[in-house]
């Protein structure tokens, strides 16, 4: 893997630069509820040295009903900046699954227009797999003034995903598994309809990965887009259950050097729960 640092970078790369003074390494894991696991018990029994929490359900748009919705930019902005993070660091984010939601953290610091963040390839799991050090402590953390500049192309509201949808302008790649996907297993929040945005081509998150939660090189992911029958010609809309996974896509695609890419932030969330709006299913 090639690393680069507004993308993906190694456990390699994260251990040669663990003591840079500008890096700021974030903790981003964040859990179902069916995977049974706690996200901030588990960062306090151990992480990489130096590294954040950052919690997904906290640093969101408290106004908004739907899950996890970007924060407004202030918001981010006092977040980050008590959690000593600003202008001028490099930040690396991972999370405890291998990847699953640092690359939702990894996007909305670029929609904030942060662009030297990268995600941790194989994340906590690879980092420990090769014995690397974890420390239980957060580190001590200073304020850092931070300027935020909102990127407003990379994300879509449920108004510009319906017009793409009728027009078939765009490509709509949803990252939810496959049976999710084809209306056949109910959605894991409750009152949410099933199946998928009409138009829409399925491309299950873990297409994009490999067994150890790496992230595949580019004739992989090249491979699983075509495997999907994704036209990569077109600008792409990301989609998923709520806003996560989607962002897998989206890295996927920056890595395969695709700009012309957003993510539906409402997702199945939103877009599950008004009848109003067509479905496709199979």
């Amino acid at each position: 893997m090639q690393d680069d640092p507004q993308t993906l970078v190694s456990t390699d790369w994260l251990a040669a630069h663990l003591a840079d003074p500008d890096l700021r390494i974030l903790d981003a894991s964040y859990y179902l509820p069916e995977m049974g696991r706690d996200a901030r018990a588990e960062y306090a029994a151990g992480h990489v040295p130096g590294a954040r929490f950052f919690d997904i359900d906290e640093v969101s748009d408290s106004r908004s009903e739907l899950p996890h919705m970007v924060p407004p930019p202030e918001k981010f902005v006092s977040r980050m900046r008590a959690m000593g993070v600003g202008d001028g660091h490099q930040v690396v984010i991972y999370d405890g699954a291998g990847m699953f939601s640092a690359a939702r953290v990894w996007w909305t610091f670029r929609l904030m227009g942060k662009p030297d963040v990268a995600v941790l390839d194989g994340g906590l799991p690879k980092w420990r797999a090769e014995g690397r050090p974890l420390e239980d402590l957060p580190p001590m953390m200073r304020d850092r003034h931070m300027t935020v500049s909102r990127q407003a192309h990379l994300v879509k509201d449920v108004t510009q995903v319906a017009a793409a949808a009728k027009l078939g302008d765009h490509e709509i790649l949803d990252a939810r598994s496959p049976a999710r996907f084809r209306g056949e297993e109910p959605e894991p929040r409750p009152g949410l309809r099933s199946g998928h945005i009409p138009g829409s081509k399925n491309v299950h998150y873990r297409t994009l990965l490999n067994d150890d939660g790496t992230m595949k090189d580019t004739d992989g992911l090249r491979a699983a887009f075509a495997e999907a029958g994704a036209d990569l010609a077109k600008p792409v809309i990301a989609t998923c259950g709520s806003g996560v996974t989607a962002c897998i896509i989206a890295l996927a695609l920056e890595r395969l050097g695709h700009r012309n890419h957003a993510v539906y932030d409402g997702s199945w969330a939103e877009w599950g729960m008004y009848s109003d709006l067509k479905l496709g299913r199979g």
